[in-house]
């Protein structure tokens, strides 16, 4: 399945948007790295990730700060090379959280279905024990106006990756931009 990955590096006149190679990329910090490349400043980038018809990422980093991680199915994500750098990574978090529990990294899903989905994925359904599902940060893009809930919701079940990407994009500002890359 062929990815896409785009920088989208916030400036004072909008969003500066440019696509990139993962294929240097092995680990989160790598990732962090080409990120922080394209920063002005110590302003937001954001980093799209999307495999073909399967799962999309989005990463934030904010300066020096650990990046935020967002994936809209982290089971499907665990079976690809790039995504499997993100799931490690915030099935590594859930370890070391407090509590040393997956459950508060995985968004709340209000529909039985997909919370019974979920249920199956811990219990060993997914790839080493990543769910199926939203997993990660849902409120990494709130202070650029698109909600938590917006963002889960695009993640659901039927989602369009590449579409959900786009409105996403749209919500930030710079679908026109994006869209050029692509």
């Amino acid at each position: 399945m062929a990815y896409f990955a785009a920088v989208l590096a916030r400036t004072e006149d909008g969003w500066d948007v440019s696509e990139t190679e993962l294929d240097d990329v092995e680990t989160l910090a790598d990732l962090a790295d080409l990120a922080r490349e394209a920063a002005q400043d110590d302003d937001s980038v954001l980093v799209f990730i999307e495999q073909e018809d399967a799962w999309f990422a989005i990463v934030r980093v904010d300066g020096e700060e650990d990046p935020r991680i967002f994936v809209s199915d982290g089971a499907a994500a665990a079976r690809s090379s790039y995504g499997s750098v993100l799931t490690d990574e915030l099935v590594d978090q859930a370890g070391e959280s407090e509590f040393g529990d997956l459950d508060n990294l995985v968004a709340e899903l209000e529909d039985g279905a997909e919370a019974e989905e979920q249920e199956d994925a811990e219990d060993g359904d997914g790839r080493g024990g990543v769910p199926v599902g939203p997993l990660g940060d849902s409120h990494l893009l709130t202070e650029f106006g698109l909600a938590s809930e917006e963002l889960l919701a695009l993640s659901g079940e039927g989602a369009v990756p590449g579409d959900a990407l786009e409105e996403i994009a749209e919500a930030l500002g710079c679908g026109e931009v994006l869209e050029a890359v692509r």
